[in-house]
């Protein structure tokens, strides 16, 4: 990992990225945006909810993305019964008779949260507060995490029953929600034909912890020219009703916006999506590309929305 310039590691991410995609796509077929979009909030440092029907390979998507990069990875099956100490650890009584905090799976690099919202809101805050933080509090002791952390969250959006919806400043930590349709015929034939035979991939890792660190470092060093920096932070601001700034469509059908985080990510979103297409600064397109996983979870539609069934994806489709 020895590169001569910015602009040679630049080159350097491209070609890792490819590998990594290369790599995935033996054992995922047909979700080639979904993998970018979880390959552009890693290398952001971001999280991301995955939210889709059954059967769409969610989890083994995740699992297929901790072996390629080579990272400590944990699975946590939410349940109703779920208890904070179930995953972030708890203590006990050693021979010595002291104390001795045992540490819970969320010390990981990688956490696939399988059905988040199937768990109770306060073991929802205990995930979203080390996603936040990077860090926890237990038994009166604050625990770093180890870097790069990443989490992975999957939602069941029909089956509703015996569910805790994310609240919206617990959406807000997530970078991107991501919807998982079904795939196409074509892929569903080659998904079929692989996995009802005898057929296995092995698997080899990719790239390293330290690796991922350094292009997360190199991601925030690209330079952003004004104009699009302005039309990120202008994109979030012309959500929020009654600002001013907001865009007709807005005032019309939107009871609240999205926040400063939205600009953030918008920008960081952008240069990494540049990145990883060998651009060595992003513009405008790179920012509509990220655009709606980022302001999906972040914009409420109020009642004429609902009324009139107008969908998220229209409003942030005139939006942009």
């Amino acid at each position: 990992m020895e590169f001569k310039n910015d602009v040679e590691a630049l080159d350097g991410l491209r070609d890792k990225f490819s590998e990594l995609k290369k790599e995935i796509t033996r054992v995922i077929y047909g979700q080639d945006e979904i993998i970018t979009q979880v390959m552009v909030s890693l290398f952001s440092r971001g999280h991301v909810l995955l939210i889709g029907v059954p059967g769409l390979a969610k989890t083994l998507m995740v699992t297929t993305i901790a072996k390629i990069l080579g990272l400590n990875y944990s699975r946590i099956q939410f349940t109703p019964d779920l208890m904070p100490s179930d995953i972030i650890g708890t203590e006990i009584l050693d021979k010595e008779r002291q104390f001795k905090f045992i540490k819970g799976p969320l010390f990981a690099n990688i956490i696939l949260a399988d059905e988040i919202n199937r768990t109770p809101p306060k073991t929802q805050s205990a995930l979203l507060e080390a996603m936040q933080e990077r860090a926890i509090t237990a038994a009166g002791q604050r625990f770093e995490l180890e870097s790069p952390f990443f989490v992975l969250a999957t939602q069941n959006p029909i089956e509703q029953e015996g569910t805790y919806p994310l609240p919206e400043a617990q959406l807000d930590r997530f970078m991107f929600s991501v919807w998982l349709d079904y795939p196409k015929y074509d892929d569903e034939i080659t998904i079929v034909k692989n996995t009802t035979s005898n057929l296995t991939f092995d698997l080899k890792p990719v790239i390293s912890a330290k690796e991922i660190l350094y292009y997360q470092d190199l991601i925030r060093k690209i330079p952003i020219n004004d104009n699009v920096l302005n039309y990120a932070v202008t994109l979030a601001a012309k959500t929020r009703p009654g600002n001013g700034m907001a865009a007709d469509v807005s005032e019309q059908y939107l009871k609240w916006g999205a926040g400063p985080r939205a600009s953030q990510y918008l920008v960081v979103g952008a240069k990494t999506h540049a990145a990883l297409r060998g651009k060595y600064s992003p513009d405008i397109e790179d920012v509509q590309a990220v655009a709606p996983s980022i302001l999906r979870h972040r914009i409420i539609k109020n009642y004429k929305a609902e009324a009139e069934n107008i969908s998220v994806e229209q409003i942030i489709e005139k939006l942009v």
